[in-house]
């Protein structure tokens, strides 16, 4: 993509909170355009979870972005800092995590980014591999470049101490870390959520100290959960993953409320907010989720996926907002089984009683075998008139 250093920085500014500065973006994507040399675009993730969600992706999508102008994105995978845990934004100590666990995690890190991402301009990393090497001499030295009083200065520290909640010693050595990592990779620009702008801000300090031109910190904000209140998070249970099947995917952004419609489509799409605003809810929201859909299972299944949403509502009236039941392995099962755990029988021979009694469907369809089974998809459960919950594999 072709665009001039000012479109470029006006482009990359799109969803921003941060932007430190936009001068120094706007030389760097000069002095980039004269001498034909890529910026080293960073952005960290602790492994401290198996799957990614859109929250993950509102950051992987400004890093493509980053890419589409021609520039190397460097996935950091914090697996040496995933040992200390972030304590970025809590109350209490963050539990490291194993080696075995980021081991894990990591691996799966490495195929879901690439949904978004493009291979051939991106850089996988891990920061064991300088922070090992470091050895206790070279992290004195490293932390004789930061003072404790200025990490104590932050938001998160500054509460625990309020209230008399204990603050670890290795805990003040995550930013420290997070911003050495900068170094090692001679960023150009760092990415991260708003509540990463300390350690964000503690790199371009390391680098200054080191000689090295500081980077950019552009830092963007944290994306709403599907209750529209808390950010997303599998851990609350809000979230919508990217590898998630299209359907569920599809039907999990249509029960966004309707004051966090703007925020996705500014930070998960490319449609003007001023459509968003000036279009009907439901059409905004459908609008939205095919779009954020698309992107991660391509037209032809996202629409496939909207279709189907049209078809179980044109068939009856049902909530907009209909809560997921979570269906454990092994599949399949029982669909009493099933109705039991969603709180739709009170036994399984309740729940066989209305299959027989033609009070339950799946997506529209009457279910009449009070023996059959079923495979957790996405699929809309009606039992009644007023039960409704949507299938999902747990």
């Amino acid at each position: 993509m072709t665009l001039s250093p000012r479109e470029s920085l006006d482009r990359l500014s799109r969803g921003a909170i941060e932007l430190v500065s936009p001068e120094d973006l706007l030389k760097k994507l000069e002095k980039s355009r004269t001498s034909g040399i890529p910026l080293r675009i960073k952005a960290g993730f602790d492994p401290t979870a198996p799957d990614l969600h859109l929250g993950h992706a509102v950051l992987l999508m400004k890093l493509r972005e980053f890419q589409d102008l021609g520039h190397q994105v460097l996935f950091l995978i914090g697996d040496f800092t995933g040992m200390i845990g972030d304590p970025t934004g809590r109350s209490e100590i963050r539990k490291p995590l194993t080696d075995a666990e980021i081991a894990a995690n990591a691996a799966t890190y490495r195929e879901q980014v690439f949904r978004i991402l493009d291979p051939a301009r991106t850089e996988v990393v891990f920061n064991s591999q300088w922070m090992k090497a470091l050895g206790v001499e070279g992290m004195i030295r490293l932390a004789a470049r930061q003072t404790v009083a200025h990490f104590l200065d932050r938001e998160d520290f500054r509460r625990r101490m309020d209230q008399s909640l204990p603050i670890h010693l290795h805990e003040l050595l995550y930013p420290l870390i997070q911003g050495y990592d900068s170094v090692a990779l001679r960023a150009d620009v760092e990415l991260g959520g708003t509540d990463q702008l300390f350690n964000l801000l503690v790199g371009r300090d390391l680098q200054r100290s080191y000689g090295q031109e500081p980077q950019v910190v552009l830092s963007l904000p944290l994306l709403v959960g599907l209750d529209g209140e808390k950010k997303m998070s599998k851990s609350l249970k809000n979230a919508v993953g990217i590898l998630e099947e299209p359907f569920e995917m599809y039907g999990k952004i249509m029960s966004i409320p309707d004051e966090a419609m703007a925020s996705y489509a500014l930070l998960l799409t490319a449609i003007p907010e001023g459509e968003i605003r000036a279009a009907h809810p439901r059409d905004a929201k459908a609008r939205i989720a095919l779009e954020i859909t698309t992107r991660f299972h391509g037209a032809d299944q996202a629409r496939e996926a909207q279709e189907r949403f049209v078809r179980q509502f044109s068939r009856r009236e049902m909530p907009e907002e209909i809560p997921p039941v979570s269906v454990p392995a092994p599949w399949p099962v029982r669909l009493s089984t099933v109705m039991v755990r969603a709180g739709a029988a009170r036994s399984e021979s309740q729940a066989k009683q209305l299959i027989l009694q033609k009070a339950v469907d799946l997506d529209g369809a009457p279910v009449s075998d009070p023996f059959a089974d079923v495979v957790p998809d996405g699929q809309i459960l009606r039992v009644g008139k007023r039960f409704y919950c949507r299938l999902a594999k747990g």
